[in-house]
């Protein structure tokens, strides 16, 4: 099986190129295999994609590269196919659309797979007539304007599915945007098991990761802290990850005068061994559309607090087994929480070990395995598809006795039943 993926640009750092380079590096165990990035702005991906998985780009922004194609004037010229409501509009361009026209024209792929709305749409109307055409979403529908949305609906009856990371996120394409012939299918992101030890619960450290933006709340973690820190002053919390709300955090911080308890680390890659370091991670988003970092924590051994937001928490967690689940934006409940798993030390590490054997189901064989099954049963309805099809034909031109004999048209359905 020949499995493209098409990406907004695979040399960045994020949650859907991570993910996607994790299933696509599993899938190369078995399959033909090949991400192509829509943009390329430096030499080398962040993320390890292994020998097998080929990579290519189509338009590159590399100012050092003989082929730069930033000055390209139908660069500078908005983009037609790609929807103007989507996110990284700004991005795309005449030249963006002509190049994945020509991709998706030429392409030789079985199985073409989009990796955000935008890109999605590109292929459900470009793509060429033979490959399974599926449009993956990283977001939620719920995230999505009202004018995206009735983009969406105009262009994803041509695909042949839709897969969402979360059971919530495909029943809400279901209701809403209601499909017909096109399967709607929930597949969780993967999380590859770390190449070290798990956790053993004795580091009196809280670890969170991600951007530091707004929805993540982590101004409510930090109050949240602040009565941690209040009962049990021998712990720290760590946050890991770079965003526009770094100087308000710190200055949280300091007003709540927790400089010597919460610390902003910074980006960190890999972040595998700062988890490992911890005892507890924590999430207090007030909209997660999956929950990358949860699992992460829970592959390398530590029990989860999250928020019980929309999207993925309640579908991650087993809340009092393998973590805990408490409100959006309550920092009391937040801190209840931490503070009941920080004095049980038997009851954290039993959740810890909880968490590590749960988190195997995110495994990229587990998450390959479904895609290998969801891509299987899709080609093999084109291929019923286009056999009912050329046996239609066929009975149409013995009818309109378009054959010179009768043996010759029963010669030609023969050879359509054969197919």
């Amino acid at each position: 099986m020949h499995i493209s993926f098409l990406i907004h640009n695979a040399y960045g750092i994020g949650g859907t190129i991570r993910t996607t380079f994790n299933l696509a590096r599993t899938l190369a165990e078995r399959h033909d295999v090949e991400i192509v990035s829509v943009l390329r702005h430096r030499d080398d991906p962040v993320f390890d994609l292994g020998p097998r998985v080929a990579l290519r780009h189509l338009v590159d922004l590399r100012e050092s590269s003989p082929g730069h194609d930033g000055a390209d004037p139908e660069h500078a010229r908005p983009a037609r196919v790609f929807p103007a409501a989507e996110g990284r509009y700004d991005q795309y361009s005449e030249l963006t659309d002509r190049r994945i026209a020509q991709h998706l024209r030429r392409t030789e792929a079985d199985v073409l797979v989009g990796t955000r709305p935008g890109l999605n749409v590109h292929i459900a109307r470009q793509a060429r007539r033979g490959p399974v055409r599926i449009g993956q979403e990283h977001l939620t529908l719920d995230t999505h304007n009202r004018a995206l949305k009735l983009a969406l609906r105009g262009a994803y009856p041509r695909l042949d599915a839709v897969t969402t990371v979360t059971e919530a996120d495909a029943d809400a394409y279901r209701r809403t945007l209601r499909l017909p012939g096109v399967r709607v299918e929930a597949v969780p992101n993967s999380v590859p098991a770390p190449a070290l030890a798990p956790a053993d619960g004795s580091g009196k450290w809280v670890v969170a990761a991600g951007r530091l933006a707004r929805v993540k709340r982590y101004d409510v973690l930090i109050r949240a802290f602040a009565q941690v820190a209040a009962e049990r002053p021998d712990w720290r919390l760590r946050i890991y990850g770079g965003g526009a709300e770094k100087a308000t955090l710190r200055a949280l911080i300091d007003e709540l005068g927790l400089y010597n308890h919460v610390f902003l680390m910074g980006p960190a890659n890999p972040l595998e061994p700062e988890w490992a370091k911890g005892s507890i991670a924590a999430v207090s988003s007030s909209l997660e559309s999956f929950g990358m970092t949860i699992v992460e924590a829970m592959r390398c051994g530590l029990p989860v607090v999250a928020t019980n937001c929309p999207h993925g928490p309640g579908e991650i967690i087993d809340d009092g087994v393998d973590g805990k689940l408490v409100p959006v934006g309550n920092p009391e409940a937040l801190a209840g929480s931490l503070l009941t798993l920080i004095n049980d030390d038997a009851a954290r590490k039993r959740m810890g070990v909880a968490a590590l054997a749960s988190s195997a189901r995110f495994d990229p064989a587990t998450v390959a395995g479904r895609y290998e099954a969801l891509f299987g049963e899709l080609l093999a309805r084109r291929r019923e598809r286009r056999w009912h099809s050329s046996l239609h034909r066929a009975r149409g031109a013995l009818l309109s006795g378009a054959y010179a004999t009768k043996d010759a048209a029963r010669a030609a359905l023969r050879g359509v039943r054969t197919v």
